[in-house]
């Protein structure tokens, strides 16, 4: 018979507590490493991001955007532009100066670039709301999500498929090269002659045909980057009723009037005749001419041209009347045609794109 040694009870309540403490040990230990352990540190390139409020970023070549803010990753910044309507966009980080920008942003907005109270929205620089509205000027809305451009100087808003379309004018003494600029050939008109011939345009119908009774003509106005230089001569018949004058007012002026002359279609040519200029905003209606009304745009750089009535299917010419006895040669000529196919080199409306995030991995900069 085996004989079986029995254990103290003391040694059971040691054993017991010893059991206890190591478990308690185990569960503390982790939760103390956890809590002792340091948070980690955001990445150096999140800590280069402005706060939501307009302001520069300036590159190394002098120049800058107007942002609301911007947020480095990697090797590119990203930036909400302020001049594009708060689309995101992107460029090389090695472009721009960094240290330029926060100087500039500091001298305007202070050492945080915020405002001392949340709640209120950020201020905005004098400065740069001249700025914006500036831009603007020279590129205003003339429908939904279309706007004028900055590299042209006479444009007819036409409308195609249900599509607002910006097309470019060019004078009739410019189609070789395009040129959109004002062009003036002055010419004085007998007020007291008969209706005769004063210009003839080669071809039966302009390059530009509309789709619509009544368009809307853009004339870029007191802009230095649109000169004003002199037009190559035309075929004028005067009758001894007209005559060429190279003094007298500038063309392209908000101060000239503007009418629309119908043209009358020829083998191979279309011929604008006179008509009389002081009759023009009495009520008195003129066979083939059709009057306007402008609007001078804010900012001073266009003048809006609105036919008063509706126009006939045919060929037109806009005509600039600079004086009670002068008016201008150089003109721009179009067509009204509903059927006439899409006019090429069209502006077409561009909706603003929401802002994206793009992908880029490191290195492709």
């Amino acid at each position: 018979m085996t004989m079986r040694r029995l254990i103290p009870a003391k040694y059971f309540v040691k054993l017991f507590a010893l059991v206890l403490t190591v478990g308690l040990a185990l569960t503390v230990v982790p939760t103390a490493m956890s809590q002792q352990q340091p948070k980690a540190l955001p990445p150096p390139d999140a800590a280069a991001t402005t706060a939501p409020h307009r302001t520069r970023l300036i590159l190394k070549d002098g120049s800058y955007q107007i942002i609301m803010s911007y947020r480095v990753v990697g090797n590119v910044v990203h930036y909400i532009s302020a001049e594009r309507g708060g689309e995101e966009e992107e460029i090389p980080a090695s472009l721009v100066d960094f240290d330029a920008t926060r100087r500039w942003d500091q001298a305007h907005f202070g050492p945080s670039g915020d405002n001392a109270n949340p709640n209120q929205p950020p201020p905005i620089d004098p400065e740069l709301l001249k700025e914006e509205a500036d831009r603007a000027a020279l590129t205003p809305e003339v429908a939904k999500d279309l706007r004028l451009p900055e590299d042209d100087s006479t444009l007819i808003l036409d409308t195609y498929r249900g599509t607002p379309e910006l097309v470019p004018l060019a004078q009739s003494d410019s189609d070789l090269n395009r040129d959109t600029g004002h062009n003036i050939l002055r010419a004085a008109i007998n007020p007291l002659s008969a209706a005769h011939q004063i210009i003839t345009l080669k071809g039966e119908t302009a390059n530009v045909q509309v789709h619509v009774a009544q368009p809307v003509l853009y004339l870029r106005v007191g802009d230095e980057a649109v000169p004003s230089t002199a037009g190559k001569p035309f075929t004028v018949d005067t009758h001894g009723a007209t005559s060429i004058v190279k003094s007298g007012p500038p063309g392209g002026s908000p101060e000239s009037r503007y009418v629309i002359v119908r043209a009358d279609v020829r083998t191979g040519e279309r011929v604008i005749a006179s008509f009389q200029i002081p009759l023009l905003g009495t009520g008195h209606l003129q066979e083939d001419v059709v009057e306007t009304t402008t609007e001078l745009l804010p900012g001073g750089h266009w003048l809006k041209i609105t036919p008063t009535r509706p126009l006939d299917f045919g060929e037109y010419a806009l005509m600039e009347v600079i004086s009670d006895t002068a008016v201008n040669l150089s003109v721009w000529d179009f067509g009204v045609h509903p059927v006439a196919p899409e006019n090429r080199d069209v502006i077409k409306p561009e909706p603003k794109r929401p802002a994206t995030l793009e992908r880029r991995t490191a290195g492709q900069f």
